[in-house]
């Protein structure tokens, strides 16, 4: 972690020293923890599907409810630095989880680049990817398994798709 300040904040900030403003300005805009999940009730293992939240703007990627979305989505998560550092289901690209590895910020966040659009320009975004939860049958989320949610665009030989 850097130690000069004049250096962006998420570069010489832990993830608890953030404001609140700090905090909301690292999501990137992707949607991919935006998705439905499946966990397999035996291994625990979650797996990603390409189905979104209802509350998802598919296009923007962004939620459309945002500061309520716990009342239309009671099991929404808040994102905490816990959940940064321990989920196995949040994407290696989460911004929140490259800060908490150590990783800093992918050239495409809208804090390096200036432009909310490089997330979707790279490829990184679920836009063009996820269907909305309103048009899919609950019984058949398993059908809609997304590999890809938990891509690692940084991956050495990783082709952004």
């Amino acid at each position: 972690m850097a130690t000069d300040p004049a250096a962006p904040f998420w570069e010489h900030k832990s993830l608890e020293e953030m404001t609140d403003a700090e905090w909301e300005s690292l999501c990137d805009g992707c949607g991919r923890c935006c998705t439905h999940k499946l966990e397999d009730e035996d291994s625990g293992e979650v797996f990603a599907t390409g189905v979104a939240c209802r509350l998802l703007d598919c296009h923007a990627c962004l939620c459309t409810d945002y500061p309520r979305r716990h009342r239309e989505v009671p099991d929404c998560l808040q994102m905490t630095a816990e959940i940064a550092r321990t989920a196995p289901w949040l994407p290696p690209s989460c911004a929140y989880r490259r800060v908490a590895e150590g990783r800093g910020l992918a050239w495409w966040h809208h804090l390096v680049s200036g432009s909310r659009e490089t997330v979707h320009e790279a490829g990184v975004s679920v836009r063009g990817r996820v269907v909305p939860e309103q048009a899919v049958d609950p019984e058949t989320l398993e059908d809609h398994l997304a590999d890809w949610v938990h891509d690692d665009p940084d991956a050495p030989g990783h082709g952004i798709s």
